[in-house]
């Protein structure tokens, strides 16, 4: 076993792609027969036996023909792979649970397409591209997201059986990408927006910089606020409050510290993701309190993005 380990890794030498251009040259396309060209091998071999034995002419020249067939297949089957140019694209962020897509772009310079091409980064998970002549392919290719955090896609196989499904050519594709992975969101009402000053000493006082007009008293507002000449006009209706623009306004905080302690770090993240999603649906600017970060009140999608970036790359 060790020393069947050490020949595939001497074979089989992996090396990150980059981010630029890959072609697959000679060195990196292998080609091995599949179970049905091993069949196909086996029944030649029988018909080439019992050809010589009754020494049938035709039976030579019918094994010899498909034998010539075979190989045809293979070489079509290499070269459906061998000079295809893969280029690395940009991926979106998802969210835990979700299906990242790695974006490839796959071009062929060739007069004659390439055909029934697969590509696979987890067993089960195939997307299939066929490119004509002289065109450019975008595929993508799904990884699943569970965890959040940087995902980098895994080692990549391409591969085809094209034309006959005798041979299976395959080249395994390495291109740094990776993906950001935000938490899960967990959907909760949100916290209660915080009254902030602005405005210095009158701010305080209840913003009181530019008159608004006139409304009705209520029990919670000050004896301050009333306009006792507005209401001594007429006794019959409730008194008056002057109202004021500007000064108080409420600011949405999503704090850290507002989650229950008692809940695993990762609910506590799911949480304030699901309160950003909420307040950016809302359209109110809002900030983000983490240990040792502070994302001031803002709004709008680059905040928001700003926001679950700093809680996908969270360390507790």
């Amino acid at each position: 076993m060790a020393l069947l380990a050490t020949l595939r890794q001497r074979l089989f030498r992996w090396h990150s792609d980059g981010t630029a251009p890959t072609r697959l040259g000679q060195r990196r396309v292998f080609i091995l027969p599949t179970g049905a060209g091993l069949l196909f091998a086996s029944a030649l071999l029988v018909m080439l036996i019992g050809a010589i034995n009754y020494s049938l002419a035709l039976g030579h020249a019918l094994v010899f023909l498909l034998a010539g067939i075979g190989l045809t297949g293979m070489v079509h089957t290499f070269r459906n792979l061998h000079g295809l140019t893969i280029t690395p694209g940009r991926c979106e962020p998802v969210f835990t649970g979700e299906t990242a897509h790695f974006p490839l772009t796959l071009s062929n310079d060739r007069r004659t397409p390439r055909l029934a091409l697969e590509l696979e980064a987890e067993p089960g998970a195939s997307t299939h591209a066929d490119i004509g002549a002289g065109e450019i392919a975008h595929i993508t290719v799904p990884v699943g997201a569970r965890q959040r955090g940087w995902l980098s896609l895994p080692r990549v196989r391409l591969w085809t059986r094209f034309p006959l499904g005798l041979f299976r050519a395959w080249s395994y594709l390495q291109p740094e990408m990776r993906c950001l992975v935000y938490p899960a969101p967990l959907a909760s009402l949100l916290p209660a927006a915080l009254p902030t000053l602005h405005g210095g000493e009158h701010g305080a006082e209840g913003g009181d910089e530019d008159f608004a007009g006139f409304r009705h008293r209520q029990p919670a507002d000050s004896p301050r606020h009333v306009a006792w000449k507005a209401s001594a006009r007429d006794l019959a209706r409730p008194l008056l409050v002057k109202q004021f623009a500007g000064g108080a306004q409420a600011e949405l905080r999503l704090d850290w510290q507002l989650t229950d302690p008692g809940l695993p770090v990762e609910t506590r993240l799911s949480l304030l993701t699901g309160w950003v999603l909420a307040a950016a649906a809302l359209g109110n600017p809002y900030a983000l309190r983490l240990p040792g970060t502070d994302i001031p009140s803002a709004s709008g999608d680059q905040h928001r993005r700003h926001c679950l970036e700093a809680l996908a790359l969270f360390v507790a």
